[in-house]
């Protein structure tokens, strides 16, 4: 049976992952329930390991290092007692080969050659460019749908990535073109960015020292 990670723990992870979000787009990340997690970041704040602030009338939080050094504790002992590192280990080490793929795509996807050394911005006018990027990623989504269904076997946490991925296709499927790569809602880039984050803090590797981005 998939390992389930304490609540207030996946909180504290959504948190870094975002690194400044309000509650909904907290709780989104995991799938976690509105309420639980409303509970969890006021525990977090009165232990002083998040903090709240109001930007333009919305209330977000952020860790505190304290909050953050203690994440990381909980994620080594949560993996410790999942008895799941070498599976996370090596689902770290297939989704390192798929992100050179991915790094690429989204390059292809947001630049054109034009012969050459010349690039230019991709406009999407030319929709055959547009579909032959987006037939790429398909194939890619379904080599990580591989890998994040061994994880999934292993934490019941990662599911939720599952889900958002297939979301975030579906929508970019239909037409809406943001959700490859635009920042700040959860397109295909930013859930792929939350996912490799993830399983950096939940290894305790550093992305520097991957030499990753």
């Amino acid at each position: 049976m998939a390992h389930d990670s304490d609540p207030e723990l996946l909180v504290a992870l959504a948190l870094r992952l975002k690194g400044f979000g309000e509650v909904e787009a907290v709780a989104a990340v995991h799938g976690l329930d509105v309420e639980h997690v409303n509970a969890a970041l006021a525990a977090l704040v009165e232990r002083g390991h998040c903090m709240a602030r109001e930007v333009e009338g919305v209330e977000k939080f952020i860790l505190t290092p304290t909050g953050r050094e203690a994440g990381e504790a909980g994620l080594r002992a949560d993996l410790d007692s999942s008895g799941s590192r070498d599976t996370v280990r090596s689902a770290y080490d297939e989704f390192l080969v798929l992100n050179g793929s991915m790094l690429q795509l989204c390059t292809d996807w947001q630049v054109r050659s034009t012969g050459g050394d010349g690039q230019q911005l991709n406009d999407h006018t030319d929709e055959d460019y547009d579909q032959e990027v987006l037939a790429r990623l398909v194939d890619l989504d379904g080599e990580l749908r591989r890998v994040l269904a061994g994880l999934s076997m292993a934490m019941s946490r990662y599911g939720a990535y599952q889900r958002r991925f297939r979301d975030a296709l579906d929508r970019l499927l239909g037409g809406d073109l943001d959700y490859f790569t635009k920042p700040l809602i959860p397109s295909y880039h930013t859930v792929w960015f939350e996912l490799h984050e993830d399983l950096l803090a939940t290894l305790g590797i550093n992305r520097a020292d991957e030499g990753s981005t």
